[in-house]
């Protein structure tokens, strides 16, 4: 444990960045899996939860959760992989 004084405010703010962090990062994933399952059933609202889910990880980039290279990446094959889905299932 920290006797510095400095260092113990430091650990206090890391365990509450650390716990928005993965709240964020949850909440990216859910949405995520959300709207892949959305396009395999076939669901009317399937382009809603892409949208959330796309809009989440821009909000996760924006506060510094994920690099902003990673929340392109991510956004580029969650649509890749929805669009796979659509296209299988309309062939």
């Amino acid at each position: 444990m920290a006797n510095i004084k400095s260092q113990i405010k430091r650990n206090r703010q890391n365990l509450k960045r650390r716990a928005r962090n993965r709240a964020v990062r949850a909440e990216i994933n859910t949405r995520s899996a959300s709207a892949e399952s959305a396009a395999r059933a076939g669901d009317a609202d399937a382009a809603e939860k892409l949208r959330t889910a796309v809009k989440r990880i821009d909000m996760a980039a924006a506060k510094g959760v994920l690099h902003p290279n990673t929340a392109s990446r991510r956004k580029s094959r969650l649509t890749r992989r929805v669009a796979r889905i659509n296209a299988g299932e309309e062939a």
